[in-house]
């Protein structure tokens, strides 16, 4: 079985059509006559043609192989402008994406950028930390490019799903329903839910406060302002209210004085990508978009919930 012929060949047929030598051509491309000899022998065997005509007293390209040097010529100008580019491509900057999260330390998304770069030449990933009061105005200023967080969000943001996570009730550990293995809300009517920044979109509020309760009661609010995950689980071990949260803040964010509670009629929550819809498209930003929408359409529902959970052991 015969292979093609390599870029090589090609380069020491075009030195010998120059100097109709192989003396000569040997000595151009620094090599010695018999293995310069060999080589051109290979690559009429690879193409299944005499390319040139050997004798004492010169040397020629056969009608063969005056047809093909223009082509060859070709093959390895195009060679040429393939490196050229290459080395071009290799000393530019590194597009850079910046993201911004309340929680850049969710081992689930964390993996999944990790697998997306491990698998493709994808951009360069800045992390700014944004609060829930400052995600949205990140993203309208341009401060950021996108942000990884829970939604719900506005409806001027697209948003690309990346997970879905049932919600807990962080309450502190002396609490009298601390030690239920799961609550209803109306288990938790009128207990006082840690408050929110007033710059948090009143949506995401209601969603993560639950509320109006399901009869339509309003919940009562502490006059504590939270807006990290640090913050209000902080409060909580301290009895100052309970906050909703993620599935994640249970390996997350363990610590003495809470506990995290399921809700078993607690709608679940979704980890998504957004960025604004009026953004300028760039090429680094496309590829995070394609590379992120390719992993979300074969990724499992509950994957990045276990991954969350093997990143935790394994650590």
């Amino acid at each position: 079985m015969t292979t093609g012929p390599s870029t090589h060949q090609l380069r020491l047929l075009l030195a010998l059509a120059e100097e109709l030598h192989f003396g000569r051509a040997a000595k151009q491309v620094f090599i010695s006559q018999p293995a310069f000899s060999r080589q051109i022998r290979s690559l009429e065997e690879n193409l299944g043609v005499v390319l040139v005509e050997r004798s004492t007293r010169r040397v020629e390209l056969t009608p063969a192989g005056k047809a093909l040097l223009p082509r060859v010529r070709a093959v390895v100008d195009a060679v040429d402008d393939l490196c050229t580019a290459a080395s071009a491509q290799a000393r530019m900057p590194l597009e850079r994406v910046v993201l911004g999260s309340y929680i850049t330390a969710l081992p689930a998304l964390r993996l999944l950028l990790d697998d997306l770069s491990a698998r493709h030449s994808g951009p360069e990933i800045e992390w700014r930390v944004v609060d829930h009061a400052e995600q949205v105005d990140a993203l309208l200023d341009r401060q950021v490019d996108g942000v990884i967080c829970y939604g719900p969000v506005p409806e001027a943001l697209h948003t690309l799903w990346l997970g879905t996570e049932e919600r807990f009730v962080c309450m502190p550990d002396t609490h009298p329903l601390a030690e239920c293995e799961s609550l209803t809300l109306a288990d938790l009517a009128g207990v006082p839910v840690i408050g929110f920044s007033p710059h948090v979109d009143p949506e995401y509020r209601a969603f993560w406060a639950a509320d109006p309760r399901p009869d339509g009661t309003p919940v009562r609010y502490t006059d504590h302002a939270a807006t990290t995950l640090e913050s209000y689980v902080s409060l909580a071990s301290l009895g100052h209210g309970i906050r909703f949260v993620s599935e994640t803040c249970l390996d997350l964010m363990p610590r003495p004085g809470v506990r995290f509670v399921a809700v078993t009629d607690l709608p679940p929550c979704t980890a998504m990508f957004a960025w604004p819809a009026s953004r300028p498209v760039t090429p680094a930003f496309t590829t995070l978009l394609r590379l992120l929408r390719n992993h979300a359409r074969t990724t499992d529902p509950d994957t990045l919930r276990k991954s969350n959970r093997r990143w935790w052991n394994a650590s």
